[in-house]
């Protein structure tokens, strides 16, 4: 793109932004911002280190890095998924063998009281991502962030003694978030990259939710009921320590995933599906608490993670990355209390992805409205769960998909998230979406969504945000869209 045709392009994306009447004349208080950016160590490797720094600032105005550090998912590292549209950087090729693990160089003094062990990524050799992005950022004035996900491969060392357990005595591929070496490994982590690097801080982030939110399918995807987690021994202590009799809450998962199974092949319990699914909690209590202990002990990883960042390196600055289903989901939603996040964190990156929002909110629709909620109409499930989280302008159902999530959304998710921390010194990061891989057919990302969503969490009021989720399947068009909207911010 050639400087007209970029000026043409950000005219456009001014004369779209300026339909969106609820955000466009919002005064923005903020005079300095934080323009953060997700990116891998593949980017690095392929197309090397100078020139993708060039480009996140020339293109991203990109003062701030959130380098994958740790992570076996490819939501955050490696190259492009396989049937995804490629980018126009990097190597034109699809990513087949990405492998993942600690993209960094793990240090194993740190690890001596967990029997998970933290494993180089074999993806690069022996590249080492922080030691080779962080000087070189930090010459030319921009901050570096180590970004850790909660999502681990099979071969990990020592993680088949820390899986989940499942309502039928299953391992499940998930760690227990009660399992001491689970949380002992987490802090470690967190001492080695805040104690091996000069980094700004950190940012931790789990896209997981309880036994009966993922009983009931109330996430986009949806699941299988029976293999809600999770009932180890040291959850059955901590349920037992609370008075929760566990094989009374198995006892009402198993009938509750009975339940779920009928009401998905459309068989209607006598007195409707909803007063079906009320009239187990009623019977059956320790579903609830199973889900409020499960939460708690997910929720106690956040105070780990802080504190120990914060004696391991006391100016770090320390954040939380809040999963999309909080934007679809109002059963998550109240589990996520940005007050009481502030206590642990110094930022939050809400997920605000609006392009694949879309159809990420009509498929937790679809789950919701053949289960829990199938005694209604579809679109008037949406219209319910539309006035539950306070959506005023977005798709009908059957234009979600390729229509997406509006600018108002990313406003009034950031503006909620602002209040819901008034009085902290938390500050609000919003993600925002540039080309979050969507299905055939569904909404992609534009030049002037990118500008629109960026514009509307600025004028929202936040202090920065996070370009997500990676750079490595941006295209620059879009890149430059947003780094457009902030230098205007």
């Amino acid at each position: 793109m050639n400087r007209r045709q970029f000026l043409k392009a950000g005219s456009l994306a001014t004369a779209a932004a300026a339909i969106t009447p609820t955000w466009l004349h919002a005064a923005d208080k903020n005079s300095s911002k934080m323009v953060g950016i997700q990116v891998g160590a593949v980017s690095f490797v392929d197309e090397g280190t100078q020139r993708v720094l060039d480009i996140l600032q020339e293109r991203g105005g990109v003062n701030t890095l959130f380098l994958a550090a740790f992570t076996y998912g490819r939501g955050i590292a490696g190259r492009q998924i396989p049937g995804q549209p490629l980018p126009d950087h990097g190597k034109q090729e699809y990513d087949v063998n990405f492998h993942g693990g600690n993209f960094a160089t793990p240090h194993a003094k740190f690890y001596a009281r967990t029997k998970l062990k933290a494993v180089k990524a074999p993806d690069h050799g022996n590249y080492d991502l922080l030691a080779d992005v962080l000087p070189k950022a930090q010459s030319r004035g921009m901050k570096v962030y180590a970004w850790n996900e909660d999502v681990f491969g099979k071969d990990v060392p020592g993680a088949e003694t820390v899986r989940e357990i499942d309502l039928r005595g299953r391992p499940a591929g998930t760690l227990c978030p009660l399992n001491p070496d689970y949380r002992e490994f987490l802090i470690a982590l967190t001492n080695d990259f805040c104690q091996s690097y000069e980094l700004d801080g950190v940012m931790w982030g789990s896209e997981r939710q309880g036994p009966l939110l993922n009983a009931i399918g109330a996430k986009h995807g949806g699941g299988d009921p029976a293999r809600v987690t999770c009932f180890c021994e040291f959850h059955q202590k901590a349920g037992k320590e609370r008075g929760i009799d566990m094989a009374r809450a198995k006892e009402g998962f198993e009938k509750l995933a009975a339940f779920m199974r009928a009401a998905r092949k459309g068989e209607r319990p006598n007195d409707g599906y909803f007063v079906q699914f009320w009239r187990l909690l009623l019977e059956y209590p320790e579903l609830i608490a199973w889900e409020k202990l499960w939460t708690d002990g997910k929720h106690a990883i956040y105070s780990d993670i802080y504190k120990a960042a914060k004696k391991s390196r006391p100016g770090a600055q320390v954040g939380f990355h809040i999963w999309h289903n909080n934007s679809f989901s109002p059963f998550f939603r109240a589990e996520q209390d940005y007050a009481a996040f502030a206590k642990v964190a110094d930022f939050l990156k809400i997920v605000v992805y609006n392009n694949c929002g879309g159809p990420r909110y009509a498929d937790y629709i679809e789950q919701m409205a053949s289960g829990v909620l199938r005694d209604l109409p579809r679109d008037e499930v949406l219209r319910i769960n539309n006035e539950w989280l306070h959506y005023t302008n977005e798709a009908r159902l059957d234009k979600l998909p390729t229509a997406g999530l509006s600018a108002d959304y990313v406003f009034s998710e950031t503006k909620r998230a602002l209040d819901g921390v008034a009085g902290t010194s938390c500050k609000i990061y919003p993600g925002i979406d540039i080309d979050v891989p969507t299905e055939p057919g569904q909404k992609k990302t534009s030049p002037d969504d990118v500008y629109a969503s960026t514009s509307a969490a600025f004028h929202a009021g936040a202090p920065g945000i996070i370009f997500s989720r990676k750079y490595s399947e941006m295209k620059l068009a879009n890149l430059s869209a947003g780094g457009k909207a902030a230098r205007e911010a």
